[in-house]
């Protein structure tokens, strides 16, 4: 299923997120693959998509500014494709 970023995601049960000091480490324990957020507004982004009813809203509550925002966008694409994020049922 394409990533689409007008509906509702959250970050996978089986994935684990370890701040650091430039975002996090992300651990998917299904996969056994590792990869990082890059920076913090990401980890906001990710870490609140459960709370928000689309992934264009959780990036605004992030505060991620517009010209940002495609970038993002595509990062949250890869992060949905290798199952980092979610589609919300």
């Amino acid at each position: 299923m394409a990533f689409d970023p007008q509906l509702p995601y959250r970050a996978s049960p089986r994935v684990a997120l370890r701040p650091e000091p430039f975002g996090a480490l992300v651990y998917h324990f299904g996969t056994r693959r590792l990869s990082f957020l890059k920076t913090k507004q990401l980890v906001d982004v990710v870490s609140g998509l459960d709370r928000h009813e689309s992934v264009h809203a959780a990036i605004d509550a992030a505060g991620v500014e517009e010209a940002q925002r495609p970038a993002y966008l595509r990062a949250l694409a890869g992060l949905a494709e290798n199952g980092t994020i979610e589609e919300r049922v």
